[in-house]
């Protein structure tokens, strides 16, 4: 149904809130920035969810902890949520909230079509109900649409990532236009102005205290509520006061205003705002097959006895109330075909559902009938084969299906209800209905239904007192038979709310006239109102689109009220075998001043029996008031009393026209069945070769919207990883900068070697007394020349090598300095000796002292 969020939604055991964070390529940036500001004292959990690699080790949790004072963890399953925590999906997995604890699967969906954010928001929004909060940033694609609107739908608050700011906007574009988002800002503010809305939205248990619910109650409201059926015509003020202050205190929230006095101000300045909370107001919640058990129930008994009824009518009627977009409808749609299906052959049993909305949005989804793939989770393989063709990225309903439904915008409230009905479906609607329009709308449902009708409720929903209306079929699931008793006839049905018929008929306005009436009895026009009323043939006047403005006499021998919904309209009044002929003179009377005369038309009056009329249509153009509109008058032709000898001449005359009409007509089929065999045969070899093309296009199609996926999702991932790669470059070049300038900050002079005893890297301080520079990179040690006194070096660095062993001499250079040679040999992190290393550490101030002891000794 299109109407405010479900209203037993289950809370988590957890008093706290948790934030769903989504974003896929380009999103690590946006992550870094939006999670640094937000306070390490915050407390809310927060879930990050990207599109990675399955293969690839992810580095998110590390990176993202650079950002952040707050723990950052990987996820681990039924690891429990805490406030103050940072939670990231690992690869390959589906994370999900379940009771307060994270939810590890298995992906059961192909790595190009895998919506990781999708699960993520749409179990948040299960697990918290109006408490979650959902955040898409940067990405490709559309992930995370559907999640949003899933938390919106219950009452939650939607952000998304300023488009302009994103490194790829598809993400936050397709987020936008669902319509699904409170707040669009970048990154950086997101945290502030999410924080900003939790402040002013009341908590629960403030909204269900009575003292405040009287508060609420007040004349603001009442403004607020007379504004919305001013620019909408639909009436909120029987709505519980509770859900409609919610609905009303999100849109506050969302541009900063603090009381009701001045959101009504607002609202006055705005009138576009009016729009955006009547659609606040009308969230959709619904999905095929909800509540399985009682579909279950209905295919599997409920219409099984219906269709098994002797009594039953061969046309069935459905009428689903508050259709949403349209899945709660088609779901009935497929039942009723199933149990089609298991009736015996041959049967003429049809089914006619009427959907009905206030929203024209929703109204206008259901028509199209289109759907995004994730209903394969609550449409079985066997129904999406039968009843769906796939489409896009989803799927579209069979035209078998789309026929037996019809939609349309209507107010159950205010609008005339359809009648004879077999089933009414209205689940989920009167939870959010005050109590006295509760008791008006079940005494409707049952003038509405025929005997022994069904009448299906959501869980959350009763009959009330009205015991004697409706007998229960189905307790549990609410399932209640419309009980055809004599006590309910006294009932009061809510008629003076619905709108006059005028309304209903579009009739249009005839401007009065300016002579006054007599005050006094005139005989004269007495008589020739008496004249007029009883010896004047029946005629009505029509407009342009056929609807009656005018009626003359008694027409009920030619007109009959269409069932179900009030309409009329003079085509769908007129009974079937005038229909035809009249249509066809009304077009021809466009083009021609003289009145039509059809004359000998049969028509069958309710009493029974056959009856001959002739009919006069004419095109009004005097006067001014009534240009354009037709003239339809009805004259009754009396049965004759003639002669044998005059009825035998008449019946000759009658035959012989009679024949020679029947002749132009067999003339005129003749040549239409020669037209149309030539035309059929060019149009069945047209659609012979435009049916091969057809298929193979649709093959090449498949193919390439399979390769896209793939590849938009590996392009994904590859930018994923390609972020984390870069951020790692630079932290690895940071730390070579690091080293380096440790190295030349250190007064020891250091030459390091690979496996081949070549040179790999060395400091300032070897370059003094080795001759070496940075070209030399690579060159063997044996090569060098050097200032040491040390033909072994090459020989000792081979030893090193070979035998791990430690070596080290003191060794005197050419210019009379000495050093300690160290050789050690290199070993990698992984524990891999990957070549030597060289240390010389200058001692000559240390032997320069030595050999001063030892003169001395000597003395």
């Amino acid at each position: 149904m299109t109407d405010l969020p479900t209203a037993n939604v289950p809370m988590p055991p957890l008093a706290l809130r948790i934030t769903g964070i989504g974003a896929s390529a380009g999103g690590l940036a946006p992550l870094e920035e939006f999670l640094s500001r937000v306070s390490p004292h915050s407390h809310m959990a927060y879930v990050v969810v990207q599109h990675l690699d399955p293969t690839h080790k992810a580095l998110l949790p590390e990176l993202l902890q650079r950002a952040t004072l707050m723990p950052v963890r990987e996820a681990i399953q039924g690891m429990p949520i805490k406030a103050g925590y940072v939670y990231v999906i690992p690869p390959n997995t589906e994370l999900s909230i379940v009771g307060g604890s994270l939810n590890l699967a298995e992906p059961m969906e192909p790595r190009g079509l895998r919506l990781p954010i999708n699960v993520l928001f749409s179990s948040l929004a299960s697990a918290q109900g109006d408490q979650a909060i959902g955040v898409v940033l940067s990405g490709m694609g559309s992930d995370g649409t559907l999640g949003l609107q899933a938390i919106k739908a219950v009452g939650g608050l939607t952000a998304v990532q300023q488009p302009d700011t994103a490194q790829f906007d598809a993400m936050p574009n397709s987020a936008i236009a669902a319509n699904c988002v409170d707040i669009i800002a970048p990154p950086s503010e997101l945290p502030a102005r999410l924080l900003a809305c939790l402040d002013q939205i009341p908590e629960p248990e403030v909204a269900n205290d009575p003292v405040v619910e009287t508060e609420r109650a007040s004349t603001p409201l009442q403004r607020i509520a007379r504004l919305l059926r001013e620019r909408t015509r639909h009436d909120f003020s029987h709505y519980k006061t509770s859900t409609l202050q919610r609905r009303i205190e999100r849109r506050m929230a969302i541009h900063n205003i603090t009381t009701l006095l001045l959101y009504v101000e607002y609202l006055q300045r705005n009138p576009n705002e009016i729009d955006l909370l009547f659609k606040e107001v009308l969230i959709g919640v619904t999905s095929f097959f909800r509540d399985a058990q009682v579909w279950q129930y209905l295919a599997e008994s409920t219409l099984p006895k219906l269709l098994a009824r002797p009594d039953r009518e061969s046309h069935l009627r459905a009428w689903v109330i508050g259709c949403s977009t349209g899945e709660e409808a088609y779901s009935l749609a497929m039942i009723f075909t199933e149990a089609m299906d298991k009736l015996p052959q041959p049967h003429n049993v049809t089914l006619q559902i009427f959907a009905s909305d206030l929203s024209p949005d929703a109204i206008t989804t259901a028509r199209r009938g289109c759907y995004p793939a994730d209903i394969s989770q609550s449409v079985s393989a066997e129904r999406l084969a039968r009843f769906f063709s796939a489409h896009d990225d989803g799927y579209r309903i069979n035209s078998d299906i789309r026929d037996r439904v019809l939609f349309a915008q209507q107010d159950v409230v205010l609008d005339p209800p359809f009648t004879r009905l077999d089933l009414i479906s209205c689940r989920n609607l009167l939870i959010y209905f005050d109590q006295s329009l509760q008791r008006k709308l079940i005494p409707l449902f049952h003038y509405s239904l025929r005997p022994g009708g069904i009448l299906v409720l959501g869980s959350s929903e009763t009959v009330g007192r009205f015991t004697k209306l409706f007998a229960p079929v189905e307790s549990r699931l609410r399932l209640y038979l419309q009980q055809n008793n004599t006590q309910s006839s006294g009932l009061r049905l809510p008629v003076k709310s619905f709108p006059p018929l005028s309304w209903m008929t579009k009739e249009l306005p005839v401007p009065s006239s300016n002579v006054s009436s007599p005050t006094h009895d005139n005989l004269q026009a007495a008589a020739d109102q008496v004249l007029l009323q009883v010896y004047a043939p029946a005629a009505v006047v029509i407009n342009d689109e056929g609807d009656i403005v005018y009626i003359s006499g008694r027409t009920g021998k030619y007109l009959e009220p269409a069932a179900g919904k009030a309409n009329w309209n003079f085509h769908a009044m007129v009974r079937d075998s005038l229909r035809t002929p009249i249509a066809s003179a009304l077009r021809q009377a466009d083009n021609q001043s003289e009145p039509l005369q059809l004359q000998g038309l049969e028509v069958q009056p309710p009493g029974g029996g056959i009856r001959s009329v002739d009919i006069t249509v004419q095109a009004l153009r005097e006067p001014t008031s009534l240009r354009g509109m037709k003239m339809i008058v009805f004259r009754d032709i009396a049965p004759t009393h003639d002669s044998a000898a005059n009825k035998q001449t008449s019946k000759t005359a009658a035959q012989q026209s009679h024949a020679a009409e029947l002749r132009q007509y067999q003339d005129e089929i003749q040549t239409l069945r020669e037209e149309n065999r030539a035309s059929q045969e060019e149009l069945q070899s047209a659609n012979e070769e435009l049916q091969s093309t057809n298929e193979e296009l649709q093959s090449t199609n498949e193919e390439l919207t399979t390769s896209k996926e793939e590849m938009q999702s590996m392009n994904e991932e590859l930018q994923t990883i390609n972020a984390e790669m870069q951020t790692k470059l630079d932290d690895l070049a940071l730390a070579q900068s690091d080293m380096n300038n440790l190295l030349n900050s250190i007064d020891i002079a250091i030459l390091f070697l690979d496996q081949n005893l070549n040179l790999r890297r060395f400091t300032d301080r070897a370059s003094k007394i080795i001759n070496i520079r940075e070209g030399d990179v690579g060159r063997p040690l044996s090569d060098l020349t050097t200032k040491l006194q040390y033909p072994e070096l090459n020989d000792d660095a081979l030893n090193t090598l070979g035998t791990l062993a430690f070596s080290e001499k003191q060794i005197l250079a050419t210019d009379g300095r000495w050093f300690t040679v160290r050789i050690m040999p290199y070993r990698r992190l992984d524990n891999v000796i990957d070549g030597v290393v060289i240390t010389l550490l200058d001692i000559t101030e240390t032997k320069q002292l030595e050999q001063a002891l030892r003169e001395d000794l000597k003395e």
